[in-house]
């Protein structure tokens, strides 16, 4: 995501480094240029270093690396980071509060996005989200305006639409109730988006995930915000059979511009390592617990997926039988 971010920003005037630890990656964009690839196709060359690489300081510096070492690369980051400068988090789940502990909160901004993207070779990144759904929703995780923010704001625009929210926990949230279902379960069955989405029965599962999510951000007093203006509480919510059913049929229309996303937690399993489930749909479990939502589906995502990572299981359907025997 962040090869893709660096192209589009560059391609439209903007300045920024790309900075990775793939030393064949960092040489392909040097040599090749960023080649985006998937529902857009362009090369863009673009200025690529690895850390050891980096010299002199930031005033903004976007974080798209996992979150399991998320205060160890913080931490090593400081000294990049001008005095008066942010580091704005491009990661799922909710990293900003984290974070604010080691840098201070004046110092981060949070930013969700409704797109995804895969590596599908050194240089060579695939967009898997339709062109008109490259949008960014920014906020601060502090109640005080962040000097920043209205510079990441345009920084952010060269690529898509940017909406700056007052309401940013809210706006995490939303996006958290998309990622810990769909790339939660899409991720436990080894399959896309669309593989979970098509289905009756993947899709049956995706419902209660949804509510899951809603009933413990309800409880907890979280209010949700729009993703892309649109209310997706209101959509996937439902009390009854009637809402119930409605959602369920409209869902496959509803995310038809994104079946051909495969989940980064997916990928990060493909390549052997491990993935952040305990910072999306393991967040969903924990404050379930905090505010006495019971979460079993999301409890299984992350019981299957941790399951795969200590090689007991594989990612493919057959985990389906884990969430119907809690039916």
């Amino acid at each position: 995501m962040g090869t893709i971010l660096g192209a589009f920003i560059t391609k439209n005037g903007g300045q920024v480094d790309l900075i990775n630890h793939n030393v064949a990656h960092i040489e392909a964009l040097r040599k090749n240029g960023a080649h985006v690839t998937g529902t857009v196709d362009f090369v863009q060359p673009v200025r690529a270093f690895t850390p050891e690489e980096m010299n002199g300081t930031y005033n903004i510096i976007i974080l798209l690396t996992k979150q399991m070492k998320n205060e160890e690369i913080v931490r090593w980051l400081i000294p990049y980071l001008t005095p008066d400068g942010v580091i704005v988090t491009l990661q799922n789940g909710i990293p900003e509060l984290k974070i604010s502990e080691i840098v201070g909160a004046d110092h981060v901004l949070g930013c969700t996005v409704a797109w995804g993207a895969t590596m599908l070779e050194p240089g060579v990144c695939e967009l898997t989200s339709a062109p008109d759904s490259l949008t960014f929703q920014l906020g601060s995780p502090s109640p005080f305006p962040n000097r920043h923010i209205h510079d990441v704001e345009a920084l952010l625009s060269l690529m898509g639409p940017v909406i700056v929210e007052d309401n940013f926990t809210g706006t995490r949230w939303t996006k958290l109730l998309v990622n810990a279902s769909f790339s939660g379960l899409s991720t436990a069955l080894g399959c896309t988006f669309g593989g979970v989405i098509k289905p009756r029965d993947t899709r049956a599962i995706l419902q209660l995930l949804f509510k899951e999510c809603i009933n413990v951000a309800r409880k907890g007093n979280i209010r949700f915000e729009p993703l892309q203006g649109k209310d997706v509480i209101l959509f996937l919510d439902y009390n009854g059979p009637i809402k119930k059913f409605l959602t369920f049929a409209i869902l496959p229309i509803a995310m038809r511009k994104h079946i051909h996303l495969k989940a980064s937690m997916l990928q990060d399993l493909e390549k052997g390592k491990k993935c952040e489930v305990d910072a999306l749909n393991g967040l969903v479990c924990a404050y379930g617990r905090e505010v006495d939502c019971p979460t079993p589906m999301n409890d299984t995502v992350v019981d299957v997926i941790h399951r795969i990572e200590a090689g007991e299981l594989k990612p493919c359907r057959d985990n389906l039988k884990y969430f119907t025997e809690k039916l």
